[in-house]
């Protein structure tokens, strides 16, 4: 590695800076909650998935580690940048949501499926001071409660604001409110903390509150110390921001942050002193869960998905499939299927990269499949419409 510096990188490089810094060249042993830290945001929205990525990045991973960081808050559950879920650290969460807020509230206040009720914007701030209200009574009531007792679940919310207002609840309420509050979801005991109903709590917010602008600019700083180097328009795409705040954000970071140049000569952000990588630096296979966020954190997302499997590997509705890496980018998807573990690589590997994917697939099947033998059976339809490749069985209970 070398220091950041005015130079100009490889699309090598960056992948490698990327992979560096997303802890994927080399397991790392750490806590998972301080892995959480160091790749700033974990996509949450399939439940496994925080669990599938940790497990990629830290050394020796115990996923009851990871059980124990939820329900504790170390680590924390909750909808963020691009409006949707993503484990972070409880000390970013402050400044990421109101960073995200704005955008957020807008999301669902101004959707034709909020507006087109007749609710309004004070509609919903009322009802936000009264879900929080019930939230910190339920939380008073019984501390260690997740929300197994259905009170914090949404039907459960939306009952007690029912009641309070003495009329059903339009369910548009709840479903916006959800989006914006300040709230968590809480964990249900679930095999990857999280069942199919969601259960919600307060938020853990740190004391040192901040504006919007100067949360901004904490989430790009937070954002290129785990993803960096990138440029405004990979911001924008990785918090699904609109590019005048963030031109100001950056503007205002002027005299901390150092620019290089990418492949093509375009302007990227870092942070000071941080490592770049070299293009040949060797990276092994790695088998990622679905929505990793390296595959969605970019603009370009050439940084690690070549452009002809893009569309293979992100799927019409947004779905992104499980993936392999090989020499840093996609070369192929995984699935489990009747207790063993398949891949399908979109081009030629050699005997030596089956057989380190195929290492990779024993350490799953011993640490996660265990757990969950169905393990994102719900996608299994999507192979269906892959394109012709080459499938082994890597691994098999």
């Amino acid at each position: 590695t070398r220091q950041n510096e005015a130079m100009r990188l490889t699309a090598g490089d960056l992948n490698r800076t990327t992979l560096d810094r997303q802890l994927l060249i080399e397991r790392s042993p750490v806590r998972p909650v301080d892995a959480v830290r160091r790749i700033v945001a974990v996509q949450a929205q399939e439940p496994a998935s925080p669990y599938v990525a940790l497990w990629n990045r830290v050394a020796d991973f115990d996923p009851r580690d990871l059980d124990v960081a939820f329900a504790n808050d170390a680590v924390v559950k909750a909808t963020l940048m691009r409006i949707t879920l993503h484990a972070v650290h409880a000390d970013d969460y402050t400044a990421f949501h109101e960073a995200m807020v704005a955008n957020l509230r807008a999301s669902r206040l101004f959707d034709r499926r909020y507006t087109s009720t007749g609710l309004t914007v004070a509609d919903a701030d009322d009802a936000l001071t009264r879900v929080l209200a019930h939230l910190d009574r339920a939380a008073r009531l019984d501390p260690v409660d997740s929300g197994k007792t259905g009170v914090n679940t949404g039907a459960g919310i939306e009952a007690a604001l029912s009641g309070e207002l003495g009329a059903p609840l339009n369910p548009r309420l709840w479903w916006a409110l959800k989006t914006f509050a300040p709230v968590v979801h809480a964990p249900t005991g679930r095999t990857w903390s999280f069942g199919p109903k969601a259960a919600f709590r307060r938020a853990p917010m740190t004391p040192e509150r901040t504006d919007p602008s100067t949360a901004l600019q904490q989430l790009i700083w937070r954002y290129l110390e785990g993803f960096g180097p990138a440029s405004m328009k990979d911001f924008c795409q990785f918090a699904m921001q609109r590019q005048p705040p963030v031109q100001a954000a950056l503007a205002a970071l002027a005299d901390r942050l150092v620019k290089v140049l990418g492949p093509n000569g375009e302007v990227l952000y870092d942070v000071p002193e941080a490592t770049i990588c070299s293009g040949d630096t060797p990276v092994p296979p790695r088998l990622l869960g679905m929505w990793d966020s390296i595959l969605l954190a970019y603009s370009d997302r050439t940084r690690v998905i070549p452009e002809h499997y893009r569309a293979t590997v992100i799927r019409r509705n947004g779905d992104v499939l499980p993936t392999m890496l090989v020499d840093g980018y996609v070369a192929g998807v995984w699935r489990v299927v009747d207790g063993r573990i398949e891949a399908t690589a979109f081009h030629l590997l050699t005997d030596n990269v089956w057989s380190s994917l195929s290492d990779e697939a024993d350490r799953l099947l011993g640490t996660l499949v265990a757990r969950d033998p169905n393990l994102y059976s719900r996608y299994r339809h999507w192979w269906s419409e892959l394109p012709t490749g080459h499938t082994r069985v890597l691994a098999r209970a």
